[in-house]
């Protein structure tokens, strides 16, 4: 039994729509490079996303929500997932930066400091910290 077996299959669809944000926001200048495919790998194999659902959420990834979780830890998760992905992709321009930003929103952060919370965000990522240094970095800047 995998682990995501344990809960219900509203894990499995939160995984899934987690990962069509991150598809979308690889997708926003139109391709998948090679580097982006295999972080979607590693992140895909990560939330338990079999490969009919793969390809099903690479061809429809503009159908799925942003299911935003109810912690706040798991909100940095994501917004830690989201982010390495825009690092990934190498473009710091404006239009990526909103997408992450728009995408920050449904997850639950506020509007009132989303642009400075993604633009830490990014800057951390670009630094290369792990995921705990990521989360004690943002939630100090909160406090």
């Amino acid at each position: 039994m995998s682990f995501s077996d344990l809960f219900d299959s509203g894990f499995k669809t939160r995984n899934e729509d987690h990962f069509a944000s991150i598809v979308k926001v690889a997708m926003d200048d139109g391709i998948i490079t090679e580097e982006e495919k295999a972080f979607l790998d590693r992140t895909a194999r990560r939330l338990e996303i079999g490969e009919n659902n793969y390809a099903e959420i690479l061809k429809n990834y503009k159908s799925h929500p942003v299911n935003p979780p109810t912690s706040y830890d798991n909100r940095l998760e994501r917004l830690y997932d989201l982010a390495r992905m825009v690092y990934v992709d190498h473009i710091k321009g404006d239009h990526e930066e909103i997408v992450l930003c728009k995408i920050a929103i449904g997850l639950g952060f506020s509007s009132k400091n989303v642009k400075y919370v993604v633009d830490k965000a990014l800057t951390l990522v670009s630094n290369g910290v792990d995921l705990d240094t990521f989360m004690e970095e943002i939630k100090t800047m909160n406090q």
